[in-house]
């Protein structure tokens, strides 16, 4: 795939965190620093204009890798090519630069707003790092912002706690298009919402996507939201990548033996759907100590030997469907 046809490119991303016990606590208990490693060699790709939806268990490490990919978090090792440039080892107005193009909107509306603040201030500090330094044409930006996401030019004074949460929400939306980003990371933007307010949210980021030509990574463990605003899905687990797909070839055929567990689990009304879920085993691994082999080999019920003795790579078992199992290596 050429650069052209892809916005960003992640290649064997690693971010693993070092747990450090005390002097104390190794004397008492002989335990030592450990690492977690919440992101373990992940390749992705994502194409300019789409939405890539990204799903998995609670704690497989989907934020953790929205994160690295903006460089929140350090990257252990791998690549994050934006645009065709390896942006890994970027620092200082790089770094800047790229934080221009790319956004984040964060899962909890009630904490990733600062309460003494107001929304003014809010949206100024993006607006001059972008450099609009002129007050009235920062006002004027601030109103076209603020209705841009569907709230009123005198909410521009209000502080956060006068808001509902779907409007704290559009109001991090603002603060993230304030920069003019190309790329946008949805981190569970909706899944604190009331029902009837995640529609509105979801409606909101389909127009924003069409008005400013966004490209979006829709992280979400709800399924169901995931296939109305996804062009294409990756499943996530213990760190890894294990299958990737056009959404609607996802949902109706899944290849890898946990994406067809997840699938099974979406709650249904029609009572043979019900008989043909799959109810895993076990727990899901550490990833403190994960398995060697597939990760997943532990709580799979298709699991064979060679599942236990060597990690499976990715192949493409249809057109532009890629999974990690060795069913079809």
């Amino acid at each position: 795939m050429k650069c052209d046809d892809y916005i960003l490119r992640v290649e064997g991303l690693k971010k693993h965190f070092v747990l450090r016990r005390s002097l104390l606590t190794k004397i008492l208990t002989r335990e030592r620093d450990c690492t977690v490693r919440a992101v373990d060699g992940v390749d992705l790709v994502i194409r300019r204009g789409e939405t890539l939806g990204l799903v998995g268990e609670s704690g497989c490490g989907k934020s953790t890798l929205g994160r690295t990919i903006l460089k929140l978090y350090e990257p252990t090792e791998g690549k994050i090519l934006f645009r065709g440039e390896d942006i890994a080892g970027w620092r200082g107005k790089q770094m800047d630069l790229f934080r221009r193009s790319a956004q984040i909107i964060f899962q909890n509306p009630y904490a990733s707003l600062n309460p003494r603040k107001t929304v003014r201030d809010i949206l100024s500090v993006p607006l001059l790092k972008r450099g609009v330094k002129d007050p009235k044409e920062r006002e004027e930006e601030m109103v076209t912002l603020l209705e841009k996401v569907g709230l009123k030019p005198w909410h521009i004074d209000s502080y956060p706690h006068q808001f509902s949460g779907g409007q704290r929400q559009r109001i991090g939306f603002a603060r993230a298009l304030a920069m003019k980003p190309e790329f946008i990371v949805c981190d569970e933007p909706v899944s604190s919402l009331d029902v009837s307010v995640q529609a509105q949210i979801l409606n909101l980021l389909s127009d924003l996507q069409q008005e400013m030509s966004l490209t979006y990574l829709f992280i979400a463990h709800d399924l169901s939201v995931v296939y109305h605003v996804s062009d294409r899905v990756a499943v996530m687990y213990l760190g890894r990548i294990v299958e990737t797909a056009p959404t609607e070839a996802l949902f109706e055929d899944p290849k890898h033996p946990y994406t067809r567990a997840l699938l099974s689990a979406i709650p249904s009304v029609d009572r043979e759907t019900r008989r043909k879920r799959q109810i895993l085993e076990g727990v899901v691994p550490s990833s403190i100590d994960p398995p060697s082999g597939c990760p997943f080999h532990t709580r799979c019920p298709q699991a064979f030997t060679e599942c236990r003795l060597c990690a499976p790579r990715s192949v493409e078992v249809d057109s532009g469907h890629h999974v990690a199992c060795h069913l079809y290596v």
